[in-house]
């Protein structure tokens, strides 16, 4: 197994060659923002928000698919990546509808984390107002498109942990919505489990257990990742 040795906001460390940058600071106590990301999926670099410096190359590069390499030099919050975090942060409250106080994750929400992380007190883009459906057809689940934020992890935990691929996208850009099969509401969806790995995985109140009110819903993405590292390691198999 070789190893990689570089530095990552002047901090020297030792990295498998098989790593991210984001695996790299985490196991060395660096924090890098994410949104997309999910321990137990695959890595997608689809919200931008862990983009790093790294010596000699002038574009930005998303820390959670980049590999180490030797003598790399990361920079993991220069000026320039914090007004990039920001201005991300910004336009994911914009896009959307967003109104933390009437939210069923408000205090235990990702987004919510961020927005303070970087700063944030308003939105300097025009808020888009688009006009987003709330589906509770599931008896146990709901959906509120107000609050999603497109990060894709209820689609890859459906598909990679559960392998149902319940969801999906449909859409381009702005238009871009969360659908359940081949867009049926989602209590029509045959092909759910019911098995609420997407309420888990999601980062913000988009997906909830039906009857929770303002700030009851917290998750747990834990157990995602030891449904994983469980099956990797075949620990239940007799």
């Amino acid at each position: 197994m070789a190893v990689k040795t570089l530095t990552i906001d002047g901090k020297a460390i030792s990295a498998r060659e098989e790593q991210t940058i984001l695996q790299a600071a985490r196991e060395n106590g660096i924090t890098i923002p994410t949104l997309c990301q999910l321990n137990g999926t695959s890595d997608i670099g689809a919200c931008r928000l862990c983009l790093v410096e790294v010596a000699g190359i002038p574009k930005l590069l998303p820390a959670c698919v980049t590999r180490v390499g030797e003598g790399m030099e990361v920079s993991t919050d220069s000026e320039r990546i914090r007004e990039y975090r920001k201005m991300i942060v910004e336009l994911l409250f914009a896009e959307r509808n967003h109104v933390c106080a009437a939210c069923v994750e408000n205090g235990h929400c990702e987004l919510q984390d961020l927005a303070i992380s970087v700063g944030m007190d308003h939105s300097r883009y025009d808020y888009m107002n688009p006009k987003c459906a709330v589906d509770i057809t599931h008896p146990r689940y709901g959906i509120d498109h107000n609050r999603c934020v497109l990060c894709g992890r209820c689609v890859r935990v459906c598909d990679e942990i559960e392998g149902a691929h319940t969801w999906d996208f449909q859409g381009r850009g702005a238009n871009t919505r969360t659908i359940s099969d081949m867009f049926v509401p989602w209590g029509q969806a045959a092909s759910c489990t019911s098995c609420g790995k997407c309420v888990q995985a999601c980062p913000t109140g988009a997906i909830f257990r039906r009857g929770s009110t303002v700030a009851e819903m917290k998750k747990d993405r834990t157990r995602l990742d030891f449904i994983v590292t469980a099956r990797e390691k075949k620990q239940w198999i007799a």
